[in-house]
């Protein structure tokens, strides 16, 4: 059996089925706010420093019933939080279990569900409560719900699924007329959004009921162990004749599905189980017997559906790798035999040097977290390559020429990270619908920083030194108008919250980072609403800095000591692969540019400019012509040739470099990580940062993706 313990009081949460019996002696209170936790420590931290502010006006008490969560968040609680209710599970109960042993011992005249990725408006409370009292027919009530992106969460006022309504939604007509009273049903979207209404159903993340109704309605039912126990309770609402109301004039933000994101599969069975059973609890004897069965056809029909729709976007990258293997298979084989019938004669062969590429693949993570990273793709088809080529020449009598492995391997090499490469250049020239996968460096989305900047905000400076983390902070945004056109940490504030909205269209904003540390979470939901036709993506960095949290992601921005530190240019294998790039690029263009070069220094003998490099242990004089672009710099890269520079590396300006060891100690450069993030202003602090990054996870792919950033930059 599950063992539960509970914090504070030390009250066992087991209870009496009578509803009724936990009043008779005790004192009721205004507010009693249950929230059912699963490994989602950081949203509920945001939420309860919500509830906080939210709660202010009534007397209250905050149930968090923890489902065996291994993320550390009832330890948050029991050290942040001492004034909530902690009822600890040794195993996930599910949604209606726990919330009933909270139900059980609570003493509000008002019952709150409430999810844990969720943040409350501070007057919330405040009008549900105040409509409550003005209409004593509404049992249960639901305010509007956002998307992190500021857009209506449909799921907030509903319909039940009857049949017509379940026609609609299946047939996609629902989605084809939303506006259509016919169609428009299951998620009520033909009515208007900011129109208070009497709805079937709210939704389960946010619903307040009155506790005369609650001692009527009774307990969740614990048949359902996740979805359908909102619908449920708020049909049997309706039949014992309450109204539910959908009550717009006060927002929450619900970061929708964290809960269940860590295993989706697994969600939307248990989703449409829950729907199934909510059907054969409620319709099977409203309706006749073929209706009841069409109903759950239309259920599991609708599951078929969203798993094939699931398992297609899980398997749309290995589709693309698979079809390009196929392709320079047969272009291999075209341009060694001249023709690609013998293509079927090598099936056997193909399966087998298909399946050591994908294995290759998913092992480098590129059909997972990491799948649109060029780096990791790239080095995945070259272990592949070597394997297959291990295989032809240890089994000739049952593999492909070495021609052809050659071919086909040298050109996967080449396009299974290229179309990775190309399909974020298309997002950053805005020609493709793709956010950068955290950790790459090309694609950095443009992000706005809103905060108290002269109060002393600490975010900024960690935010600047975050490398790869996807985050190219363009300006901030102040919560007094006084500070525009001010600088902090080296970054302007470009405009004030109440021109939010322009400054995201103007500057193509893909991200914009609130710090809850002052700015008070009414005003962030105030403006997630006013800038919801935007398309940005808004994320909160919690009071205590050390992680952002988000619709899809939680990025830990903390600064986490490192006891083992490891530079991988210090490796010889590095340094000759480095010195190997550096010749393998310099060499060619001087060749070729070196004509260009004779012409433009016979032109401007008497217009020349001498540049100072400061390197490790010298100083170097480069003269070059005054004008003339790329082609005035190829002096440069005779040095880079020599030896003395590098395509990539610090800074050629300072004398100072972080204190490292003479092995790794980084050569001047004609770009590097420092350099194509000038814009940022860093510190040398911050620049030591980056140089340190470098130098732990270098690579020869890092070093090509930072030339590729250095030449879109200019």
């Amino acid at each position: 059996m599950a063992q539960t313990t509970e914090t504070r009081n030390s009250v066992s949460a087991a209870g009496s089925e009578d509803v009724t019996a936990r009043t008779a002696d005790s004192t009721l209170v205004d507010l009693s706010i249950i929230i059912v936790n699963y490994n989602v420590k950081e949203f509920l931290q945001q939420a309860l420093l919500s509830l906080r502010k939210a709660l202010e006006p009534f007397s209250h008490e905050i149930f968090v019933v923890d489902n065996a969560s291994d993320d550390g968040s009832a330890v948050m609680i029991r050290r942040e939080f001492p004034e909530v209710i902690l009822i600890s599970n040794d195993e996930n109960l599910g949604f209606a279990v726990a919330n009933n042993m909270a139900l059980r011992r609570a003493r509000g005249r008002y019952l709150v569900l409430l999810n844990p990725d969720t943040i409350t408006r501070e007057n919330t409370f405040v009008t549900l409560i105040d409509f409550l009292e003005k209409h004593p027919r509404t049992g249960m009530v639901g305010c509007k719900v956002l998307n992190p992106d500021g857009t209506l969460q449909l799921a907030c006022r509903r319909s039940y699924p009857t049949p017509w309504v379940a026609v609609t939604r299946l047939t996609g007509l629902s989605y084809l007329f939303p506006k259509s009273r016919l169609f428009g049903q299951y998620n009520l979207t033909y009515l208007p959004e900011n129109e208070t209404s009497r709805v079937d159903a709210i939704s389960g993340s946010f619903m307040m009921m009155r506790r005369e109704t609650f001692e009527q309605v009774g307990l969740l039912d614990e048949d359902f162990f996740l979805y359908g126990e909102d619908l449920d309770w708020c049909l049997r609402t309706v039949e014992a004749g309450w109204d539910i109301h959908y009550v717009p004039d006060t927002q929450i933000v619900h970061f929708k599905g964290e809960s269940s994101k860590r295993s989706r599969l697994d969600s939307l069975l248990v989703f449409y189980k829950s729907m199934a059973l909510f059907v054969k609890k409620h319709l099977r004897k409203r309706y006749f017997f073929v209706t009841y069965y069409f109903l759950i056809l239309a259920i599991w029909l609708r599951a078929a559906l969203s798993f094939a729709q699931t398992a297609f976007e899980r398997l749309t990258v290995p589709l693309v790798d698979v079809l390009i293997m196929q392709g320079t298979l047969a272009l291999a084989l075209k341009i060694k035999f001249g023709s690609i019938d013998v293509w079927l004669d090598y099936l056997p062969v193909n399966v087998i040097y298909t399946t050591v590429w994908l294995l290759s693949l998913y092992f480098a993570g590129s059909h997972g977290r990491w799948k649109f990273s060029f780096f990791r793709a790239t080095v995945a088809a070259l272990a592949g390559f070597i394997i297959n080529s291990a295989w032809t020449f240890f089994f000739k009598q049952y593999a492909f020429s070495r021609a052809v492995v050659l071919l086909a391997g040298g050109m996967n090499i080449f396009l299974l990270g290229g179309w990775r490469l190309l399909f974020k250049l298309l997002y950053l020239v805005g020609l493709a619908p793709f956010r950068a996968t955290i950790g790459h460096m090309l694609l950095e989305r443009p992000t706005l920083v809103v905060g108290d900047f002269a109060g002393g905000e600490k975010v900024v400076p960690k935010l600047k030194t975050r490398i790869g983390d996807g985050y190219e902070i363009v300006g901030l945004v102040s919560l007094n108008e006084s500070d525009v056109g001010k600088s902090y940490h080296g970054l302007e504030v470009i405009t004030s919250t109440d021109r939010l909205k322009e400054a995201i269209k103007r500057r193509n904003i893909k991200e914009v980072v609130f710090s809850t540390q002052r700015i008070p979470y009414d005003r962030i939901l105030a403006l997630i609403a006013s800038c919801r036709d935007s398309r940005v993506n808004f994320k909160l960095i919690p009071s205590n800095i050390d992680v952002i949290i988000g619709k899809a992601s939680i990025d830990d921005i903390s600064d986490v000591p490192l006891v083992d530190i490891d530079y991988k240019l210090a490796r010889p294998v590095n340094r000759v692969l480095k010195r190997a790039l550096d010749i393998a690029v310099s060499a060619p263009i001087l060749l070729l540019g070196a004509p260009v070069y004779a012409l433009l220094s016979l032109v401007q003998r008497d217009q020349r400019i001498e540049t100072v490099v400061f390197g490790a242990d010298s100083v170097l004089r480069i003269s070059t012509p005054a004008r003339g672009g790329w082609f005035a710099k190829l002096p440069w890269l005779w040095y880079v040739l020599r030896g003395d520079l590098s395509l990539v590396g610090a800074v050629h300006d300072q004398t100072r470099q972080p204190d490292l060891p003479g092995e790794i100690a980084l050569k001047p450069g004609l770009t590097g990580l420092v350099q194509v993030n000038h814009h940022r202003a860093l510190t040398q602090e911050e620049q030591d940062k980056f140089v340190l990054f470098y130098l732990m996870n270098y690579s020869p792919l890092l070093d090509l993706e930072i030339l590729f950033k250095a030449l879109f930059r200019v």
